[in-house]
């Protein structure tokens, strides 16, 4: 599970109101929660995309900070996909990357950088 920060001055419930609505726009049916650090997430257990096997999506709430998202994309192996499905890869990464930009005001380098610098600045982290 991957957790992306909002810009500075930026909240996720404003750039996304309706988080379930916009879910199931980007993915496909919500067919399931799960519990992740004591928020709700939406699971979709059956993507519109046949490169994803599994999606599961919401915002994790803390106490005394912004709330973050926090996605977990499982994709199906290539090797395992037909033709068709192949066309789709591309559609696939073009739905995770504007869901995320829509959600966090980021494009795909800065959630790198972002993560990259959080891993940085972990004192559990082994050089």
């Amino acid at each position: 599970m991957k957790e992306y920060k909002m810009r500075r001055g930026e909240h996720l419930e404003d750039r996304i109101p309706d988080m379930k609505a916009t879910v199931e726009d980007y993915f496909g049916s919500i067919t399931d929660t799960e519990e992740f650090k004591g928020s709700d997430l939406y699971v979709v257990e059956e993507p519109d995309n046949p490169v994803f096997e599994r999606i599961t999506v919401g915002a994790v709430q803390y106490s005394g900070k912004k709330d973050k998202l926090a996605v977990d994309f499982v994709e199906r192996d290539p090797t395992e996909l037909g033709p068709d499905e192949l066309e789709a890869a591309g559609e696939a990464v073009s739905a995770k990357n504007d869901f995320l930009l829509e959600a966090t005001a980021r494009d795909a380098k800065s959630r790198r950088e972002s993560l990259k610098r959080a891993v940085e600045d972990d004192p559990d982290h082994d050089f």
